[in-house]
Formats: C-alpha cells, structure tokens, sequence
C-alpha cells in the first residue's frame, strides 16, 4: 500500500484550508491544527491561561457542568477530494492528551457557515481510537467520497498539535470550463505520481498554490555524487494539450539546476514504463538561479503525464504547467467529481444549477456512477431534452 503521507495534504494552508469552528479553545488557538510546522515547545512559558502549547488544547471537561460528552474542530479543506489517511499528532501534550480521536467528513456547495455544518450529514471517516501522549498516530481511510470538510472528534478533552489530512484533490469542473488552467496545480488535481528523490523536501511542493517564500517551500534533492539526474513525474488533473510552462528556481540560489527538460506522454495510447513513448514539450535548455522561466512550449498532442528532469540534480521552487483540455478530459473529469459527490451534495447541485425537480435529481443522483459519457447519455434518455443539456453542461459532458 503506498504511504498515504506522501499525497498531498489537503488541509494544507497554503492550499486555503482554515478551522472554521471548535467548541472550546480555552488553552491554545484551534488555528494551530494547520499550522505547516512542526510543533515546538518551550518549556516555563506562561500565559495568563498557563503553559503556552503550539496545539489546540481545550479546558479539562465537566460533565456535571458541561453539555456533550468530547470536544471537537470542524476543518474546511483547500482543496475538496477523497481522503486516503489522516495524522494526528500530540506532539508535547505529554499530561493533557485526549484518550480517544474520532474523525468525521462531509460536503456542502459553498461557504457553509458553522450552523449550517452542525446540520450537514457527516460520514465517520475513522472511528474512534486511542491516542498516546508526544506521538504521531496515523490513520487509514477507506471511505469513498469528495468532501469539503472534516470534523476532529476528542475524548473526552485535552490537546493535539497538528492535523493532517492526505488524499487525493478532485477539482469542481464548473470552475475549469472556457478557460486556460494550470493542470499540474495540486489544487486542480495534478500530483507527484513519482520523483527520483525526496531527501530535503517533498515533490509536491512544486505544485502548490501561489509564490514560494523561502527555499523550504520547494522540492530540493540531495547532492548527486553519480551518473544521472533528478527527475519527477506528474499525473495532471485531465487530458489536456499544454502550451506554457513556468519553471521557477526562486530562493534556490546556491543550488539551482543547471538545466531542466519537460516530456509529455498520452497514456491513453501510450505506456509511461517506456522511455521511447515520451515526446519533448521543452528540450533540455539552460535555467538562472532564483528566476522565474516562462516558455511556450512547441506545439503537442494531448498528454495525460508530463515528466520534468533537472540536471544534475537541486531544487526547484514551482512548476506551472497551462493548456486547455480534450473534450474527454474534461467530461473525465466531470464524471468523477460527480460520482464522488454525496448524495446531499450531488442533488443540491442538480437542483440549483440545473433547475432539476428533487425527486428527480435524487433518483439520478442513485443512478450513479456513470464512469463514462455512455452510461450518462443512458440515464438521461427519459429526461426532457433542457433539462438533460443542462446536466450535461454540468458535468462538462459534451453531447
């Protein structure tokens, strides 16, 4: 099974995630959770409230004296996806660490305020399990679904220092029509599918969002002492024709690549094991330390991978990979993110941006998964021809 740490980490705050409602934060700020560092401590510092701890800590519960039975933080993910492990750590809460977690998901269409998630259908995404004081515990996640949101469960009270959350980013196509985008951008989807090497700092981050601010903030190898070079290899967000690609070595400054290449490759028609299957989307051309390359790439067939080599070896701050997709790309991903939807969610949808009748829209919604344009046109052969046109608009499913 593969490390599920190594996905992207979608309550990341790079990525927009944020705590968007806790019940008690008496001791330490529920905001803590997403911080991207790792916990620190410092020993006889105190607030008015006690010891300052780089978690969320809330008060120690009284049952006589409180309502419910644990406390609880409810997180938005950045980036919506299918949620494939959790970490949760209580690093320093060596006294004060709750005895049991517990984790719930949901989906909601937009900004759901705190009430409004009180009343959304949370799905137990793991169940409740024990915890040990300044560990890391990591949890597996079985369940199918597109959510938006998860909930921390603590039993009964106490402290965890950080949450993580890893999985696998399924972008909302309504966003992704008519326009040019970043296919490699993991909040569109794109992911790391594989890298040469991981010593100072993970692949993926050359896929997140925004400007890097320090050379922590980029994917960076350990110094190549043989023959070779570093490379990683991208799985972008659908089939698409890329025509622009940014390379940015910023904040790399003694240890930039002296050159890089990028490679693409259609695996709908081609095998990625064969190194004779990839085409050049850029051939081998020389970067500048802590620069920002922009190029138009030469003109291509779609491709589903792209592969970028660095020579010898270094680090690199983002790659940016712009294009349009293939009609099947985006009906491809379309289709996924709607058969990922909650049922709640999926017939919210049909509702408002379809102006579909609810009884139908859940009877459509329970015909799921379409998998293909196929079954789609089959399960809206009864529809009226409007309302069918919207769905496909929808889903970005071409006629």
């Amino acid at each position: 099974m593969t490390d599920f740490t190594l996905l992207p980490d979608l309550a990341s705050r790079s990525l927009g995630a944020g705590v968007v409602a806790a019940n008690d934060e008496f001791f330490a700020e529920k905001e803590n959770l997403l911080r991207p560092a790792p916990p620190v401590f410092q020993p006889h510092t105190f607030g008015h409230k006690g010891q300052i701890m780089d978690g969320w800590e809330t008060r120690r519960r009284r049952p006589e004296f409180e309502e419910g039975d644990h406390d609880w933080a409810v997180v938005r993910l950045g980036a919506p996806g299918v949620i494939r492990g959790v970490v949760v750590d209580t690093a320093h809460f060596t006294g004060n660490f709750p005895e049991y977690c517990s984790l719930d998901a949901c989906a909601m269409e937009g900004y759901p305020t705190a009430a409004e998630l009180d009343g959304a259908q949370w799905v137990p995404i793991v169940p409740r399990s024990a915890l040990r004081g300044d560990s890391e515990h990591r949890f597996d996640v079985e369940t199918e679904g597109r959510f938006t949101h998860v909930r921390l469960n603590i039993h009964p009270d106490g402290g965890v220092a950080r949450l993580r959350i890893h999985g696998t980013v399924v972008p909302d196509p309504r966003f992704l029509t008519g326009t040019a985008w970043d296919f490699a951008a993991t909040e569109n989807g794109g992911v790391v599918a594989d890298a040469s090497d991981r010593f100072y700092s993970p692949p993926h981050n050359v896929l997140a969002p925004g400007l890097p601010r320090v050379m922590g903030d980029g994917w960076e190898t350990r110094r190549r002492r043989g023959a070779g070079n570093d490379w990683l290899v991208i799985e972008l967000a659908a089939r698409g024709r890329i025509t622009q690609a940014a390379v940015d070595t910023s904040y790399f400054i003694g240890n930039a690549p002296g050159s890089a290449r990028l490679q693409g490759i259609d695996a709908t028609t081609g095998d990625p094991a064969d190194p004779e299957a990839w085409s050049d989307l850029l051939p081998r051309t020389r970067l500048q330390r802590d620069t920002r390359h922009r190029f138009r790439l030469r003109a291509a067939g779609p491709v589903t991978h792209v592969r970028l080599d660095v020579y010898p070896d270094g680090g690199l701050a983002r790659l940016r990979l712009i294009g349009e997709p293939t009609g099947d790309g985006l009906a491809a991903l379309g289709l996924r993110w709607f058969d990922l939807l909650p049922t709640a969610q999926a017939v919210d949808a049909l509702v408002t941006d379809c102006g579909a009748a609810p009884e139908w829209a859940r009877d459509f919604a329970g015909a799921r998964p379409f998998t293909d344009p196929a079954g789609l046109a089959k399960a809206l052969e009864s529809a009226p021809p409007e309302l069918a046109a919207r769905v496909r608009e929808l889903l970005a499913v071409g006629d």
